[in-house]
């Protein structure tokens, strides 16, 4: 996203040492409501979520927001004996595991993949928390949540829900939802995400525990994200970002697809065009990721085959995965991505 934004001659923001040094904004909150309302009417253009009477609460991207949801949904947990059970679907971002892991809580814990648990006739003794990514990462794929019952609570991660890397069939309606600045504006230094959530007890054990972690978001950030969203929302109703977005990702798909198409050694994740929304119109994909595989039984770990020819990825034992799988970044700077392109060209053009 740094050509778009080269190319925004007014996003500049120049703060006086003694602008808004203390915690709280004037009603006491440590949450911007001018920027609530702009997240508001930002979802609103785009048709990706559902904000009206819905809470929304701000935090250090969406990873700390994950936490923070899994520590509202677990601390309902009062009536089983059980420590929750947090799952997800695989491939899975390792993030989910490894942050949940790290905080060793008494009230939840990773218990891997969602098909583990799917059929369990015990499923309703204990609570569980499926983390639900749509679009998928790595595969960049629309999915659901797999599990059923009384006791089933869902993380929707919305991270990819934006036109730039999906067709939006229509606008999310999930209890609770993550986004992040991060894969929007391609802002990621700033360190900012939002959930949006249904239920008012939700929302106030996430508010504690954003109280009790960090007092509240940096005020810097939040008027650096106001700012950007200023210049969004000037432009063509705020669809000139989308466009830009959209474009240059489907290029870089469609330049990676070309590559790999003459090879039989790799293929990559199947994604068909389907209508979207806010594009009003059949498009093609344009994910962020490319989930290769490596198709020689003698193959065992493409990562290692890959970094060989001076192509870095990550590992598919990362996301849950098999190691015939390496995950490709496509949303790098475009040199990163020419180099890429250019290497996986050699490699497959010298390979036989």
């Amino acid at each position: 996203m740094e050509p778009f934004w080269i190319n925004m001659q007014d996003n500049a923001i120049l703060i006086s040492g003694w602008h808004r040094m203390g915690y709280t904004y004037n009603d006491g909150s440590y949450i911007s409501e001018l920027l609530v309302n702009h997240i508001k009417k930002l979802h609103q253009i785009v048709g990706n979520a559902v904000t009206d009477g819905r809470y929304i609460i701000f935090g250090g991207g969406s990873t700390q927001l994950l936490n923070a949801a899994v520590y509202a949904l677990s601390s309902n947990n009062n009536s089983l004996v059980n420590p929750a059970k947090v799952v997800a679907t695989a491939p899975y971002y390792p993030l989910y595991r490894t942050q949940t892991e790290l905080f060793n809580s008494r009230d939840y814990q990773f218990e891997g993949d969602t098909s583990l648990w799917k059929n369990k006739k015990d499923i309703n003794d204990t609570t569980f928390i499926e983390i639900v990514t749509s679009p998928t990462n790595p595969e960049g794929k629309l999915s659901k949540a797999v599990l059923e019952g009384p006791n089933i609570k869902t993380i929707n991660d919305r991270a990819y829900y934006w036109p730039n890397f999906t067709p939006l069939p229509s606008p999310a309606d999930d209890d609770l939802m993550l986004f992040t600045l991060s894969k929007f504006t391609g802002h990621a230094g700033t360190r900012f995400g939002w959930a949006i959530i249904k239920d008012k007890g939700v929302y106030e054990k996430m508010l504690t525990y954003m109280d009790l972690t960090t007092v509240g978001i940096s005020r810097e950030a939040q008027l650096r994200v106001l700012k950007i969203l200023n210049v969004i929302l000037e432009r063509e109703d705020g669809k000139q970002i989308f466009q830009f977005g959209y474009s240059t990702m489907r290029h870089r798909w469609m330049r990676l697809q070309q590559i790999i198409s003459k090879s039989k050694r790799f293929s990559l994740q199947k994604l068909s065009p389907h209508y979207c929304s806010f594009f009003k119109r059949v498009r093609d994909p344009s994910p962020a990721y490319a989930w290769l595989k490596c198709e020689r039984e003698e193959d065992k770990n493409c990562y290692k085959i890959l970094e060989a020819a001076g192509i870095n990825g990550y590992e598919g034992s990362m996301y849950s995965a098999d190691d015939r799988y390496v995950r490709l970044s496509l949303i790098r700077s475009q040199d990163d991505f020419d180099i890429l392109i250019n290497k996986l060209t050699n490699f497959v053009d010298n390979d036989y």
